[in-house]
């Protein structure tokens, strides 16, 4: 499951670039993986990178829109920038992609707020990202 670690930490790595460069992700997507042809110094992005990174992109809109509505106290462009692309990485797995069981995502997410963000950033992804697994049927349908 490490490739799976490594997958998510990159595609988690692109949102983030995306939002600070106010770039598409599929566009940083696209120049991160030519760069990785380009010099082989430079990881391989892996096919379950492109999956979580094209799948937030389809889903964009509705993620954030989720994340604004269901985070207590905090809008969107006042979240600090690591937090807001965590949740909006874990908000696409955790309701759309069947194969990755509920508490990886949870623990993938907060370990990844563990490593790039504040101390109280865990908390926040885990009980925000939480309450989207409670209500998951709804929003997947609502989608």
């Amino acid at each position: 499951m490490a490739a799976r670690n490594t997958a998510r930490k990159r595609a988690f790595q692109i949102l983030f670039e995306g939002d600070q460069r106010g770039a598409d992700v599929l566009t940083v997507l696209a120049d991160w993986i030519r760069l990785s042809r380009a010099d082989t110094r430079q990881p391989p992005v892996s096919e379950y990178t492109m999956q979580l990174v094209e799948g937030y992109a389809e889903y964009q809109r509705r993620i954030d829109e989720l994340i604004s509505q269901y985070s207590v106290g905090w809008t969107l462009d006042r979240m600090p920038v690591v937090d807001r692309n965590i949740l909006r990485l874990g908000a696409y797995e955790l309701i759309w992609v069947d194969e990755t069981p509920d508490a990886v995502v949870l623990d993938e997410m907060v370990q990844l707020a563990k490593e790039f963000s504040t101390d109280e950033s865990p908390s926040f992804v885990n009980g925000l990202l939480g309450r989207f697994k409670e209500l998951k049927p709804s929003l997947r349908r609502e989608a």
